[in-house]
C-alpha cells in the first residue's frame, strides 16, 4: 500500500499516487482523493479561529488521469464573518475539478440549539473488505478500511457504511475531519448503486455537502440511496455522521447511460 494518496511536489503541486486509483481504469483516480484535496487546500487557505467550512460543493470537470496535479486557490468574497473561497485542480494542463465553499463565522452560543440530534448507528466490529461484484481489488478502495451496517458494494439498493482512512491525503500532513469525510463521500454512488454494473454507467458530475458541524475522530460514515429517472439523470442523497451522530448531508448529481 502507498504511503499516502499525494506526494507534495511544492508550489501547489502533487503527485497521484496508485491509491488514487478507481475501479474503472489504472489510469485515473477516483473522486473521492482530488475531491480532498481541494478541501485540504481551501481549510488552509484563510484559516482563522473560530471559522469553518460549513457548505462545500465539488464540480467534476472530466476524469481525473493519475498524474501530477496543480491546484490553486482563492478568496473570491472576502468577509470578516462569511467568506467564500475557490479551489481548481489541473492535470497536464486541463482543469480537471473546481471548488466553492462557504466558510462560516461560529461562536458558541450565539443561537439555540434546533433541530434532533440523531445519533450514529454503532461501528461494527471488523469486516471482510469485499467490493463490487465481477471486479478485482482497486487502490482507493483498499486504502479505506469499510465497515457496513446495511447493505455493501456488493449488492444494489440504500447502504451505510463507517470507514477510516489507513493512510493520509498528504505525505507528511495529518488528516482532518473534513478531508476524511471528503475523501470517503464521493463513493456514495457507489455503496448504493441501482442498475447492473456490467450494463450501466452512474457517473456523478459533482458533489455538494452542507455541514452543521465538522466530522471528529479517525472513523465517518454515511447512509446513502439513489434514485434514477428513465430519462437517464440520477441523484445520491446521503447523511452523514461520525461518532457524536448525524452531523451534515451531502447530493451528488448522476449521468446514467447504458455501457
Amino acid at each position: 500500500m502507498e504511503a499516502a494518496f499525494y506526494e507534495p511536489l511544492g508550489e501547489g503541486r502533487f503527485r497521484a499516487t496508485a491509491a488514487t486509483i478507481g475501479p474503472w481504469s489504472p489510469g485515473l483516480q477516483h473522486g473521492g482523493p482530488p475531491s480532498a484535496l481541494l478541501a485540504d487546500v481551501l481549510e488552509r487557505l484563510s484559516p482563522r479561529p473560530g471559522a469553518r467550512i460549513a457548505r462545500l460543493s465539488v464540480e467534476l470537470l472530466g476524469p481525473v488521469e493519475v498524474g501530477e496535479m496543480k491546484v490553486s486557490a482563492a478568496v473570491e468574497r472576502p468577509g470578516k464573518r462569511v467568506q467564500l473561497l475557490s479551489a481548481r485542480a489541473e492535470v497536464n494542463g486541463r482543469e480537471t475539478l473546481r471548488a466553492l465553499a462557504w466558510q462560516l463565522s461560529a461562536e458558541p452560543g450565539r443561537s439555540p440549539v434546533v433541530g434532533p440530534r440523531e445519533p450514529a448507528p454503532p461501528l461494527p466490529p471488523p469486516q471482510p473488505q469485499s467490493y463490487f461484484p465481477g471486479l478485482p481489488p482497486f487502490p482507493y478502495g483498499e486504502a479505506l478500511e469499510w465497515r457496513f451496517t446495511e447493505g455493501g458494494f456488493s449488492e444494489p439498493g440504500p447502504a451505510t457504511v463507517w470507514s477510516r482512512c489507513r493512510i493520509p491525503l498528504v505525505a507528511g500532513e495529518p488528516l482532518t475531519g473534513l478531508t476524511r469525510l471528503v475523501t470517503m463521500v464521493d463513493s456514495a454512488n457507489g455503496i448504493s448503486w441501482e442498475l447492473p454494473l456490467g450494463r450501466f454507467t452512474f457517473v456523478p458530475v459533482d458533489m455538494n455537502l452542507v455541514l452543521r458541524r465538522l466530522p471528529e475522530g479517525e472513523w465517518v460514515g454515511m447512509s446513502a440511496s439513489t434514485t434514477v429517472e428513465g430519462d437517464g439523470i440520477g441523484m445520491v442523497r446521503t447523511r452523514l455522521f461520525d461518532d457524536g451522530g448525524m452531523l451534515g448531508e451531502g447530493l451528488h448529481t448522476l449521468f446514467v447511460a447504458p455501457i
